[in-house]
């Protein structure tokens, strides 16, 4: 069996606001610096869904909106490749596309899902 592992660092300031956010994964050999994250875990025992989400202070709410635009239609794909409901999946990125325009996103740009 391969093992990776996936590790994130985050820099917290007096306050408890995250201040800067490194990762690396063992497989890649290299260090990143983000300014946000998302993990979601599913914990079956539960059956219930654990969130870590941490962004810093220099992520521009720009930044963020598109951030969250790309998570929907990343979740969209991941869940057709998954479950091959295709029609739930356009229905994400039909969402996707509402939130793109709800924030301005993107000017007059449209895509058919």
């Amino acid at each position: 069996m391969t093992k990776s592992e996936i590790k994130f660092t985050v820099s917290l300031d007096d306050n408890m606001v995250a201040e800067k956010i490194d990762w690396s994964a063992s497989d890649a050999n290299q260090h990143n610096t983000s300014k946000g994250v998302m993990i979601s875990v599913w914990d079956a025992k539960e059956n219930n869904t654990m969130r870590i989400d941490f962004w810093t202070k220099e992520m521009m709410v720009e930044e963020m909106c598109q951030f969250y635009h790309q998570t929907f239609l990343s979740m969209a794909d991941t869940f057709e490749r998954a479950t091959g409901e295709a029609e739930a999946a356009k229905s994400m990125r039909n969402f996707a596309q509402q939130f793109g325009e709800k924030v301005n996103l993107f000017a007059n740009k449209k895509f058919d899902a």
